[in-house]
């Protein structure tokens, strides 16, 4: 019996991998490139908020030394900083509005109750000892910096978070995100106040 021929790709296989050829050039490796980068961004802010969370019991030890009165704003600042670091989000919660809505109102808090230790210790009259706090200047400096750590991380999340959705909306890639993903639109982190994205300048408030 003669050897069999080589037979070349049936019609039907090749029918069959065309949807598989149409899909890698329609953002199939952008959409997990891109979302990955988008995660790799939050991790960046989520470092950035518990180095800012960190800096907090310095700041209330600066603000104790100074008032005996205002326990309150220390009482405050102390729970809110409890309650920001008590509410994290991992990766798969990042399409979840309510919960990022969480994350940012607790971060939020905090960051008045800071803006609240900061114009305490601004009223140099009644507390002009502060002044002479061997650390206060290397404070307000790590402070100010932290601050702008904080700003400059979800200015490049954002970024991440827009070219992302962007990419999953837009065609051919929406074909790969609908068929082959699933993928569902991230949530950017939004300012609460016009403005509140910028770093605060903390010169002459602490």
């Amino acid at each position: 019996m003669p050897p069999s021929k080589p037979q070349g790709i049936k019609p039907r296989v090749i029918f069959a991998l065309l949807p598989v050829l149409a899909l890698a050039g329609c953002g199939v490796n952008a959409i997990p490139t891109q979302q990955e980068a988008a995660k790799a961004r939050w991790a960046d802010v989520q470092a950035a908020f518990q180095e800012r969370a960190n800096l907090i019991p310095n700041l209330a030890a600066v603000a104790k030394g100074a008032a005996t009165q205002e326990k309150g704003i220390l009482v405050g600042v102390v729970e809110a900083r409890a309650k920001a670091t008590s509410i994290t989000l991992n990766a798969g919660d990042l399409t979840d509005p309510a919960k990022m809505k969480a994350f940012q109102d607790a971060q939020n808090q905090l960051s008045q109750s800071v803006g609240g230790l900061g114009r305490l210790l601004a009223n140099t009259e009644a507390y002009p000892e502060v002044k002479s706090i061997a650390n206060y200047q290397m404070l307000q400096s790590q402070l100010e910096g932290q601050e702008n750590r904080v700003r400059i991380a979800i200015r490049d999340y954002n970024g991440a978070v827009q070219d992302y959705n962007t990419t999953i909306r837009t065609f051919p890639a929406v074909m790969a995100a609908n068929i082959v993903y699933g993928a569902k639109p991230m949530v950017p982190y939004q300012a609460v106040t016009p403005g509140a994205e910028a770093a605060p300048s903390l010169e002459g408030k602490l």
